[in-house]
């Protein structure tokens, strides 16, 4: 079983507009989102056995959250409940489909996450990341949980998925980013992570960077390029590089999160869940990997929203 760990939220997404002329304020439509929580049901839809360990709102918001995830065939046994309210998240989609957001995170229910006892039995994976690792007192109790399985032989995934606006230290994040790199088996970072967490700006060399943390534990980074498509640096293969999927973009929303997710199902469908596996891993199949993961975040990309896709879509 693989096992997501981190907030989920309601996206405030934009509506469409019929009405001429528009309204001064544009509709907004709430969409159930955050990055470990579409993971966990792009996981699910694909098949690979899936829980979801973080703490959840018991208001309506929170409620159709976990029907998301049950619907998606994903276990929500370790999902811890509370009175307090679901974070928001305001999505704004640009011309080119890009996304920006706006959080409302006081005093919600996910940053009040605690470290649960011993994960069940049979539990192969880890996967956390985005605004968990970042809002207390629950950040620490996620960092806990990653070094904790880490420790315990558990494949570890970390998505890092910055944003910036919730990260009160720049500096103090990076330092607290490179302390967790040797607790993790596979790094997943969008070229905007990572010109963020190496502090050098749009269109900076990364290579450099990109190695310095590879040696830092990492099996493997993957490095999302949108449009453009993935790359991988690996112990075993070095780089690897694959094409994105063409498609008519109407969003980009949940489109990292379905890169997670497949990665991982790839890496399990060919029995490559632990860290020797994975940094012994040839070129010819971290294409297979990549094209897999692409080939995912491109019917995301399709549909508005963060709606990952089933195993029968890909496999058609």
């Amino acid at each position: 079983m693989i096992v997501v760990a981190g907030e989920a939220l309601i996206d405030l997404v934009p509506a469409p507009v019929t009405s001429d002329p528009a309204p001064a304020l544009p509709p907004l439509l709430p969409q159930r989102g955050g990055g470990p929580y579409n993971a966990a049901v792009a996981l699910g839809r694909l098949g690979s056995p899936t829980a979801f360990c973080s703490r959840v709102s018991t208001d309506a918001f929170g409620t159709a959250l976990l029907a998301g995830l049950r619907d998606a065939g994903v276990d929500t046994s370790l999902v811890q409940r509370g009175p307090e309210p679901t974070t928001l998240a305001v999505a704004e989609v640009g011309s080119d489909g890009s996304a920006g957001y706006g959080f409302y995170t006081e005093g919600t229910a996910d940053r009040l996450f605690a470290l649960p006892p011993a994960l069940p039995e049979g539990v192969t994976a880890l996967s956390v990341g985005t605004c968990s690792l970042v809002l207390e007192p629950g950040a620490g109790a996620y960092e806990a949980l990653l070094k904790r399985e880490s420790a315990g032989g558990v494949f570890t995934a970390l998505d890092p998925n910055i944003r910036a606006g919730l990260i009160a230290d720049a500096d103090a994040y990076r330092e607290r980013f490179l302390s967790w790199l040797p607790h993790v088996a596979l790094l997943k970072l969008s070229v905007e992570d990572a010109e963020w967490l190496a502090d050098i700006g749009s269109g900076g060399d990364l290579d450099g960077h990109l190695s310095a943390w590879l040696e830092r534990g990492p099996a493997a980074i993957v490095l999302t390029r949108g449009g453009d498509g993935l790359s991988v640096w690996s112990r075993g293969a070095g780089r690897v590089s694959v094409p994105g999927t063409p498609v008519t973009v109407v969003d980009t929303i949940g489109a990292g999160d379905t890169v997670n997710a497949a990665l991982l199902h790839r890496l399990r469908e060919i029995d490559a869940l632990s860290h020797a596996t994975v940094a012994g891993l040839d070129a010819e199949v971290w294409r297979d990997v990549l094209g897999f993961a692409a080939r995912a975040a491109a019917l995301t990309c399709s549909r508005a929203g963060a709606e990952p896709p089933y195993a029968g879509e890909l496999a058609a």
